[in-house]
């Protein structure tokens, strides 16, 4: 399941990757991005166990500050090169069908520009990177941006689903008011909506880890994210 939860999030950093007007490589070892990914993603997502550094960082623009790798097997050491952990987190899966609890939410997919804006700026919640998720992802046919309206129809919870073969992968969860535990009910209910017959699966780190476990999810092995 690691694989796969892995494989996934690759998929979605090269479809990030892609609506800022940057194309990666998938290889044997790695999804790679030859230049600098936007903000909070990945240069790199190692795709197996035992990935080689002296392959992978070559791969990477290492020239520019703020290169980052997710080894996703938690498995590299990659100080030689000049990386420091920046953080440790546990993949997390969740059984297809497993119950979801309905929202008192309204829960529909941003499929729309305006839309896509109002969710962003919803989870960006004043940070100054609403401009983080642009129109060009509405393109890609294996993301859904997922948002909770409350009855005055204002985005209050989201989150992205990203299907790839065989799961669907959940990041960017977000509740406005109440944080992970008030959006993860919702957006499970959505995702089942959509995908029925996939196990979800993800990451997490911190309290959102322990969030993930009371809707239903389990660790299923750990990750880290270099920095350089």
């Amino acid at each position: 399941m690691v694989r796969a939860a892995a494989r996934n999030n690759a998929e979605w950093c090269a479809a990030m990757s892609r609506s800022h007007g940057l194309t990666g490589e998938f290889g044997p070892q790695a999804w790679t991005a030859p230049a600098r990914t936007p903000p909070f993603y990945p240069d790199a997502v190692t795709l197996v166990p035992g990935a080689d550094p002296a392959v992978l960082v070559p791969r990477i623009d290492t020239t520019a500050p703020g290169a980052s790798v997710k080894d996703s097997f938690a498995d590299l050491d990659l100080t030689a090169a000049g990386f420091q952990v920046l953080f440790e987190a546990q993949w997390i899966h969740r059984p297809a069908g497993a119950p979801a609890t309905a929202s008192a939410l309204e829960w529909g997919v941003a499929d729309a520009p305006e839309a896509l804006r109002s969710w962003a700026v919803a989870w960006d919640d004043g940070g100054g990177d609403a401009d983080l998720f642009r129109p060009g992802l509405l393109g890609d046919p294996a993301t859904y941006v997922l948002a909770g309206r409350d009855p005055g129809g204002r985005v209050v919870a989201g989150a992205v689903a990203s299907r790839s073969d065989g799961v669907v992968g959940v990041s960017n969860v977000f509740a406005s008011e109440a944080g992970p535990d008030a959006a993860w009910p919702g957006v499970l209910h959505a995702v089942h909506r959509l995908f029925p017959d996939l196990p979800v699966v993800g990451y997490e780190h911190g309290a959102g880890l322990e969030a993930a476990v009371r809707h239903g999810f389990e660790p299923v092995g750990p990750l880290r994210i270099w920095l350089r």
